[in-house]
């Protein structure tokens, strides 16, 4: 079928080629005086691997026309484009989310960012072995990046919206079974005490902190005479509380605050450096819980603590209050509920 004069033009190109198909479009004339005659100036649009979709890549780009040049860069240079006007604007909770999507998109990286299809997209959901909650930050950066794109005439069509997650909503490979410890792995916990890493455990078990909390816990907000600490950075509101420090913990307290009186956090790596979630994750915990035979992880010991609080038949008011529970809290119990300091530790030293 032959095209309308202007339209454009698809045709295959010579020898073995992935995408054999190059898609042209005549943007003027010029007089060529080799040939003594007029011949046509013509950008490529691209290269496609068979006619019925060079002639669709044809079709977008005649309904909505982008820049060419600007649709040359790659998925890797639209990422770091959004990321540098991204970044500045968002907490760094959403930027640890963000860089964690895209550290799962590396067969992406070097592709033109307008080539990309939904298979390409629906790959990488398809081969990185995550769970739903993952799946949908990796879906959201997929949708920022197209919506950059089009703002900036990298492409025309947004494929992010096509992925589909929902086939994995009840999936999660990676998972452990968020459950309490025993009473018989505590037991063992505490054997090794004198370990200032299994401490770390112990206090997490002993307070109910996210670990991101804990780890992000500056030496300022521990009060260590009045048995308590500020959280004053949270991934939700409920999250900025006071927690109590349980007697038989605080000692612990004490030694890591004394132990790097140059370092800000009350926790630290072994250079006094700020412990950053996956190198005590992978180098620390994780070690520690296998060493024990123990299968287990940081959201455990949340777990534990908020189920020995509520096994000591603590007011589940003050467990909320403890655990910094987004959502959890009735009207009533924000507005009119307020427990001093002495409370909650009166509450955490039943377990």
């Amino acid at each position: 079928m032959k095209l309308p004069n202007g339209y454009g033009t698809v045709y295959k190109l010579s020898g073995k080629r992935r995408n054999p198909y190059i898609v042209k479009k005549t943007v003027g004339w010029h007089f060529d005086e080799k040939k003594d005659k007029q011949v046509q100036d013509y950008v490529i649009i691209g290269y496609a691997a068979n006619r019925a979709e060079g002639l669709q890549m044809l079709a977008d780009y005649n309904t909505n026309p982008y820049d060419l040049e600007a649709s040359k860069v790659t998925f890797a240079e639209v990422y770091e484009k959004w990321s540098a006007e991204k970044y500045p604007t968002v907490s760094k909770s959403n930027v640890n989310g963000y860089t964690a999507s895209y550290s799962l998109c590396t067969s992406l990286n070097d592709k033109l960012f307008k080539d990309l299809r939904l298979v390409d997209l629906q790959h990488v959901v398809d081969t990185c072995g995550k769970n739903y909650p993952t799946l949908r930050k990796l879906k959201v950066l997929f949708n920022q990046l197209y919506d950059y794109a089009i703002k900036n005439d990298i492409c025309n069509k947004n494929y992010s919206e096509f992925v589909d997650i929902v086939r994995y909503k009840e999936r999660n490979p990676n998972k452990y079974d968020r459950k309490k410890f025993s009473k018989d792995e505590i037991k063992r916990l505490w054997e090794l005490k004198d370990d200032k890493y299994y401490q770390i455990v112990l206090m997490l078990i002993y307070n109910g902190l996210r670990i991101s909390e804990f780890l992000d816990l500056k030496k300022v907000d521990v009060h260590l005479e009045e048995q308590y600490f500020d959280v004053v950075d949270s991934k939700t509101e409920n999250g900025i509380r006071k927690v109590p420090i349980a007697d038989k913990v605080l000692p612990f307290y004490q030694s890591w605050f004394d132990s790097a009186p140059d370092c800000e956090y009350l926790l630290h790596t072994e250079d006094n450096k700020h412990f950053l979630y996956r190198n005590y994750y992978d180098s620390y915990f994780t070690p520690l819980m296998q060493n024990l035979n123990i299968e287990k992880t940081p959201h455990c010991c949340r777990h534990t603590c908020i189920s020995l609080l509520a096994e000591a038949g603590v007011d589940q008011t003050i467990i909320k209050k403890i655990a910094g529970h987004s959502g959890a809290m009735s009207l009533t119990e924000k507005v009119y509920t307020h427990f001093d300091v002495q409370e909650l530790v009166k509450a955490i030293n039943q377990i």
